[in-house]
Order: C-alpha cells, then sequence, then structure tokens
C-alpha cells in the first residue's frame, strides 16, 4: 500500500516540468496521432507532444480564444477605417398628381410630376481630440492582450494534458511493478513449496508467502484500474471518445547530478514577469485601459469638421423657351411722363417663341450644384455624459492594474513555492539514495538467511516491502527533483532537454 501511495506522487513533480515545453507547442496537424474532430486513432502510441497538439485542436477555451482574437483583430481594422472620411449618396424619386409645386421653378401647377432629387456628400473629421487616434492605439494592444491571453489558455489546456499524461505514465509504471512484486513472490513461492516438500522449511513459511502473492495480485488489480481511469482522463482532456485503445511514449529522465541551483527567486521573478503570457496580457490591458481614458477625455474637445456636397434635381412639369424668329411688343409696368404732365406707357419687344420639353439630362446638368462647408460643433452640455465616460474609463484602468499586480503576485508564489520544492527535493533525494543503498544490503542479507532456513516468510517481507518502498521513494525524488528544476527553468525560458 504504501508504495501504490508513493508512486501517485510522483506525477506531481513530473508535471510542472513537462509543461515547460508547452509554450512553444501550436495546434497543428500531426501524422501518426488521433486524428482530432472524428474520433479515430491514426496510431496506437502517442507523445506528450501530440497529446498536447491534439488536445489544442479540439478545445472549446481556445477556440473561443481564437474568436476573441478574430473580433479583437476587426475592432482594431474598423478603428483604422474610421479614420478615412465618410461619403453617401442620396437619391429620391416621386410621381404626385393634382396641385403640385415644381421643384424646379417652385410655383404652383395644376398637373401631374415626376420628380428627382440626387445628392452626393462626404466628411472628413479635422481634429475631435484625439479621439480617433487614439482608439486605434487602444484596439491594438488589446489586440496584443487577446493574443497573450489565448497563449495563456493554451498554456492551461498544455498543463492538464501533461497532468493526464503523467498520470498514465504513472499508472503504467504502477502496474509493470506490481507485476514485478508478483514475479519475485511466486518464484520465491515455487521455491519454498520445494523446501516444505522435502521437510527443510515448516509449511508456516509457504503459507505466508502465498498470502503475499495474494496481496501482489490484488496490487496488480488496483494498479490496472488506476491506468485505465488515467487513460480515459487524457482521452476527455484531449476532447477524444474515450474507446481508444493507444500506448503512451515513455520519458527518459536523466540521473540528477543534484548540483546547486545557482539562480535565486528573485532573479527568476524578474526573468519570468518578462516572458509568461499571462503577465504580458496584463501590462497590455493596463496600456489599453489607459488610453481609453484618452479617449474618453477627448470628447470634451470641439470638432471640427470639412464637408462636400453635390446636389442636382430633374421635374417633369419644367419646360424652357425656345424662340421662333418672331416678335411681339409687350406693354411694360413703367410709364414716361411727358411735358404736358400726361403718362405714356413703355412697350418692349418680346420674342416669340414655343415652351418645349426640358430633356433630363440637359436639367441634371443645368441644375448642378457644389458646396463646402466647415464644420464646427463645440459640446457644450450633454448631461455630463463625457464625464462620466471619463471616470468610467478611469475605473476600468485601476481595475487593470489591480489585474496586473494580482498576477504579478500569484506568479511570484507559484516560483517561491517551486523553489522551495526544488530544494526540499534536492535533500529528500539525498537522503532516499542513501537509505536505498542500506536496505538493498539488508534485503540481500534476509535472502540469503531464509535460502538457510535462519528467518521466517514474515522477516522476508518485511524487507522486501521496505526495500521497495524505499525504491520506490527514490523513483518518486529523482522525477520531483529534475522537474521542479526544469519548472525554474521554463520560468525563466530556457530551453528544455530532457
Amino acid at each position: 500500500m504504501g508504495m501504490r501511495v508513493a508512486y501517485k506522487q510522483i506525477w506531481v513533480g513530473m508535471t510542472l516540468c513537462l509543461v515547460t515545453g508547452m509554450s512553444v507547442v501550436y495546434a497543428q496537424n500531426t501524422p501518426g496521432a488521433l486524428a482530432p474532430g472524428n474520433g479515430t486513432v491514426a496510431s496506437t502510441r502517442l507523445s506528450l507532444q501530440q497529446c498536447i497538439e491534439i488536445a489544442q485542436q479540439n478545445n472549446v477555451q481556445i477556440r473561443q480564444g481564437q474568436l476573441t482574437v478574430d473580433n479583437t483583430n476587426l475592432q482594431l481594422r474598423q478603428s483604422r477605417l474610421n479614420l478615412l472620411p465618410t461619403a453617401n449618396f442620396q437619391s429620391s424619386q416621386s410621381l404626385s398628381g393634382g396641385r403640385n409645386i415644381d421643384p424646379r421653378s417652385n410655383q404652383f401647377v395644376q398637373q401631374s410630376i415626376n420628380s428627382g432629387n440626387y445628392q452626393f456628400n462626404a466628411t472628413a473629421t479635422l481634429f475631435n481630440g484625439f479621439t480617433l487616434k487614439n482608439t486605434v492605439k487602444q484596439n491594438d494592444l488589446a489586440l496584443q492582450a487577446s493574443q497573450q491571453e489565448l497563449r495563456a489558455t493554451q498554456n492551461t489546456v498544455s498543463l492538464t494534458v501533461a497532468q493526464n499524461y503523467l498520470n498514465t505514465l504513472t499508472g503504467t509504471e504502477q502496474l509493470l511493478i506490481a507485476q514485478r512484486q508478483a514475479d519475485v513472490t511466486r518464484a520465491q513461492l515455487e521455491r519454498m513449496q520445494k523446501l516444505v516438500s522435502a521437510g527443510s522449511a515448516p509449511e508456516a513459511n509457504l503459507l505466508e508467502l502465498q498470502a503475499t502473492l495474494a496481496g501482489n495480485e490484488l496490487d496488480i488489480v488496483n494498479a490496472q484500474n488506476t491506468l485505465d481511469l488515467a487513460r480515459v482522463a487524457l482521452l476527455q482532456a484531449m476532447n477524444v471518445p474515450i474507446n481508444q485503445a493507444f500506448e503512451v511514449e515513455p520519458i527518459n529522465v536523466p540521473d540528477p547530478g543534484l548540483t546547486p541551483y545557482t539562480e535565486t527567486v528573485q532573479q527568476i521573478f524578474d526573468v519570468a514577469a518578462s516572458n509568461l503570457p499571462e503577465v504580458k496580457g496584463a501590462d497590455l490591458r493596463v496600456r489599453s485601459a489607459a488610453l481609453g481614458v484618452e479617449v474618453a477625455k477627448g470628447y470634451l474637445y470641439p470638432t471640427v469638421a470639412l464637408s462636400g456636397n453635390l446636389s442636382t434635381l430633374y421635374s417633369s412639369a419644367a419646360r424652357r423657351f425656345s424662340p421662333n424668329g418672331s416678335t411681339t411688343q409687350q406693354q411694360t409696368l413703367y410709364f414716361v411722363t411727358g411735358p404736358d404732365g400726361l403718362q405714356t406707357p413703355i412697350y418692349q419687344n418680346v420674342p416669340g417663341g414655343d415652351m418645349d420639353i426640358f430633356p433630363y439630362f440637359d436639367q441634371i446638368a443645368n441644375n448642378f450644384n457644389r458646396s463646402v462647408s466647415l464644420i464646427l460643433r463645440v459640446p457644450i452640455f450633454q448631461g455630463y455624459q463625457s464625464r462620466n465616460r471619463i471616470t468610467t474609463a478611469r475605473i476600468s484602468q485601476q481595475s487593470a492594474e489591480l489585474t496586473a499586480l494580482n498576477t504579478r503576485l500569484q506568479l511570484r508564489q507559484q516560483i517561491e513555492t517551486a523553489y522551495t520544492n526544488m530544494r526540499a527535493g534536492a535533500n529528500r533525494y539525498r537522503a532516499t539514495q542513501t537509505q536505498v543503498v542500506s536496505l538493498e544490503r539488508a534485503f540481500q542479507v534476509a535472502e540469503s538467511r531464509l535460502n538457510a532456513g535462519a528467518i521466517n516468510a514474515t522477516d522476508y517481507s518485511i524487507a522486501k516491502t521496505n526495500l521497495d518502498r524505499a525504491r520506490a521513494s527514490l523513483v518518486q525524488a529523482k522525477y520531483d527533483y529534475v522537474f521542479r528544476t526544469k519548472i525554474l527553468d521554463y520560468y525563466q525560458n530556457k530551453p528544455i532537454a530532457f
């Protein structure tokens, strides 16, 4: 039982290191792995990197994070396009009957009129308190923050996969150890059976070894159940159906040289604070929120814009005069007073002609109008909307600053814990090494004395159990120390090699 407990703890140290290489692992198609999306097995042997890649392709949170990045990128593109002038074309066509106003002459006419109005307008913002430019900068920082947060999500998913991967490796090793223990006990039982049959050993020794073998077989059953659960957890972490048959590739861990770790906690923290995506994303959110305050302040300034307009119109009631060469005299409203005091009316020659239909395109060209306007809009009172917008932006900035501070506090605590565990693991490995050497000698003596009939099977089983537990503890201490040094290397952005 003690051995099983010891081996179940191996993954605690292993998990921390194996995820060190996951920040550079991104979703990509990998041959010879579980085919993502269809839930089938393309290979019966998977590496940790393949498992991580499959999980990152299938994970819903990563997909949501990618959508967030795409949406933020779209907002950035739109804020850049907002710097360009706006242009609009407007057209209206109407048909009316009865007494109407001719839109060309502005006179009442008694007829059906078909009219059209066409306008093109363009407006360019010259100044608005740098709101548009600051919005572009704010969205650019928000995009970078979203990308860093997506990397952090990928690391979290990789961590989960690595934990379950190591649980599977641990379960496999537990099963092999249990089987080897049963084989050793079974061989000793066969030998004891011969000794008892020959009368060279008491039957109690045989019964004791049979009980030990039954316990070993129970350990095999428990180890197989643990391995099956670990496999299920790994497949679920990869978002793949559990009805898959596969094996995980073992990882070769070198024997630690136990050289002192030279970097201090502060040195590790300084490097980690500049490299981890969680910290980078939090800092970018602070900078983005600071620009949000500047954007809100921009609404307090006047807005200067330049506007241009082109327009024309058409009316079916419009007519134009076409002279025919004749003239007529018509009396005007003016009079001339003669010497006798009489007023004589004044006449004028009026050319004769006809009122013809005014063609459509001639009206469009004749009624063409153009204008340019410089617009100044000064905010005076808007229900304190601008002031409240600034206050809200400052609150968001303070919240982002607190989030960044808390991210650094958590990072420092994680590094301090990992550093302390690394030192404890080094001390435990040294002590366990000495213990294993001593117990190996003690077991050799116990085995020789059992063969000579000097001790009973109970004493032999105790010596064997103590040695097995010590060896399990040594493996645990070895993995624990090596992987805790690797996680410290990860915080310092060092390459991880096994």
